[in-house]
C-alpha cells in the first residue's frame, strides 16, 4: 500500500534522519515496533503514533515541534533587555520591588522582584545593601480597633522634586501632614501644605472629623512637629496649645510622644512615602499642591491602603460621630483663639487693627471686660464674651479719644447721644 508523505529529508539533522530511517523500516516491516522502541528509547505506543504521523506527514513528523521557534531563554533575554531599558529611562531610582510593580502596572511586564534585583545588580543599576546585624527589638503591640489611635505628624521634603519652585526659582520643600491608624496601618488622611502651622493642621483635622468622625486618641511628637524645626515652619510656638484646646472640646485624648522613635509607624510611613510617593508624583507629572492633594485622595491613598493595610485585631471602629452641637460649633472649635481687653471707648485692638463694638449687644458689656477673639479658618473674626457673640465693625484708623463714653453696652439702645465724630454716627460700618 502506498503512503503519501512529505519528503523534508534534506532539512533533517543527523538524529532526525536516523529516527526517520528506523520508522520507515517499521512501516516497511523490516523491523518490529518493539525493536524500533528499543532503538529510539521510546515506548511501543509512541512508535505506533509516530508511524501514523510519518505515513500522514512524511519526514516532517520526526522534527521536534519547538524547532525553529524562539527558545524560552531567547524570549527571556528580549524581555530582560526591554525591562532594563525601561529601568534606565523611567525607573532609574526605583527599588527593584517598586520597579517590578510599575512594570506590571504600566507596561504589562511581569518580572519577579528578586529576578529584577539580580538583573539590575548585574547591569550596575542597583547596589546590593550590606546585611545589617539583626538585633532583637520588641515592637509595641498594635491597638485593637480602627480609630482607637491615630499617629499624626508632618514631614518637610522635596515632594515635587524640581517641578515646584519657590519665589527664587529653587525647588521648594513643602510639608506633608499625615495620620496613620495604629490598628490597621491605613493612611487615614494626608495633605500637602506649605507648612505645618495652626491653619493647615486645623484644616486637616476639621476635615478628618467631618469625614471619619472623632478618633479616641491622637499620638503626636512634641519634640518634632510642634516646635520650630524647619525654615518653612510657621505658628509652631502656639500650635500645640491651640491644638490641645480644640481636641479637649471634642473629647479626643492627645498623647505626646517622648521621641520620634516612640511613634514608630508614622516615622516609618514617611520613610516609605519619601521613596514611593515622590516617584508616583513624578510618574503622574504632578507639580502643584492642589494636584498633589487630589492625587493623594483619589489615587495614592486607596492604592497604598489596599496594598499595605492589615486586618485589625477586632472588628469595628471607635470613631465617634460628631454631635449636632459639635457640628454647629465646628468653625469655632477649629478657630485660633486669643483674648483681648475692651478699651474705654468700646474698641478692641487686634493685630494692628481697631474694631468698634456696636451700641446694641447680645449681652451686657463693660470697659475692661476681656473677650475671646476667634480667627476662623475662613479668615473671619468673631468676638465672644461669656458665650455670646458680639457685634462689631472694623475702623479705618485708630479712633480719636473722646471725653465721654457710656457706662455699659447692652441689649437695647442707650440713653446716650454720641458726639458727631463718634464711629456709631459714621457711615463706614461694615460687618
Amino acid at each position: 500500500m502506498h503512503h503519501a508523505y512529505v519528503d523534508m529529508h534534506d532539512q533533517l539533522n543527523e538524529k532526525e534522519q536516523c529516527k526517520f530511517k528506523i520508522i520507515r523500516k517499521t512501516i516497511n516491516q523490516e523491523i518490529t515496533n518493539g525493536q524500533a522502541a528499543k532503538l529510539l528509547n521510546l515506548s511501543v505506543r509512541q512508535v505506533r503514533r509516530l508511524k501514523g504521523q510519518v505515513k500522514e506527514d512524511g519526514s516532517v513528523a520526526v522534527i521536534h515541534k519547538l524547532k525553529q521557534r524562539l527558545s524560552n531563554n531567547h524570549i527571556k533575554q528580549q524581555i530582560k533587555e526591554q525591562v532594563l531599558s525601561l529601568i534606565k529611562t523611567t525607573y532609574f531610582d526605583f527599588q527593584p520591588s517598586f520597579a517590578s510593580e510599575k512594570l506590571k502596572e504600566h507596561h504589562q511586564l511581569e518580572v519577579n522582584p528578586e529576578t529584577l534585583r539580580l538583573w539590575m545588580i548585574e547591569d550596575g543599576l542597583w547596589k546590593p545593601k550590606k546585611q545589617r546585624k539583626v538585633t532583637y527589638h520588641a515592637f509595641r503591640e498594635r491597638m485593637e480597633y480602627f480609630g482607637e489611635l491615630q499617629q499624626f505628624d508632618g514631614s518637610y521634603h522635596l515632594w515635587f522634586e524640581d517641578r515646584l519652585l519657590d519665589e527664587f526659582g529653587n525647588p521648594q520643600e513643602v510639608c506633608l501632614l499625615a495620620s496613620i491608624d495604629d490598628a490597621t496601618g491605613k493612611i487615614t488622611q494626608a495633605k500637602f501644605d506649605l507648612h505645618e502651622g495652626v491653619i493647615p493642621v486645623f484644616n486637616f483635622w476639621k476635615e478628618y472629623v467631618q469625614v471619619l468622625g472623632k478618633p479616641l486618641k491622637i499620638y503626636l511628637d512634641k519634640f518634632s512637629t510642634y516646635k520650630v524645626n524647619h525654615k518653612n515652619a510657621q505658628d509652631n510656638s502656639e500650635l500645640l496649645t491651640q491644638f490641645q484646646k480644640a481636641m479637649k472640646i471634642l473629647g479626643i485624648e492627645l498623647i505626646p510622644a517622648n521621641s520620634p522613635q516612640a511613634k514608630g509607624r508614622i516615622e516609618r510611613l514617611f520613610g516609605t512615602l519619601q521613596d514611593r510617593l515622590v516617584k508616583e508624583l513624578r510618574l503622574a507629572r504632578i507639580s502643584t499642591i492642589e494636584e498633589g492633594n487630589k492625587f493623594l485622595e483619589v489615587v495614592f491613598i486607596p492604592k497604598f491602603n489596599s496594598q499595605f493595610a492589615v486586618v485589625p485585631a477586632k472588628e469595628g471602629s471607635l470613631h465617634k460621630e460628631l454631635t449636632q452641637a459639635e457640628k454647629y460649633k465646628l468653625n469655632s472649635i477649629f478657630a485660633i483663639k486669643s483674648t483681648r481687653r475692651i478699651n474705654n471707648d468700646y474698641t478692641i485692638q487686634f493685630k494692628n487693627h481697631f474694631y468698634q463694638l456696636e451700641e446694641i449687644q447680645s449681652t451686657t458689656i463693660r470697659p475692661k471686660d476681656r473677650v475671646q477673639v476667634e480667627q476662623w479658618l475662613d479668615n473671619t473674626l468673631h468676638f465672644k464674651f461669656k458665650g455670646f457673640e458680639l457685634n462689631f465693625f472694623l475702623l479705618p484708623e485708630k479712633p480719636q479719644k473722646t471725653s465721654r463714653q457710656p457706662a455699659i453696652l447692652t441689649t437695647h439702645p442707650l440713653n446716650w447721644k454720641p458726639p458727631a465724630n463718634h464711629p456709631w454716627r459714621k457711615s463706614f460700618k461694615s460687618h
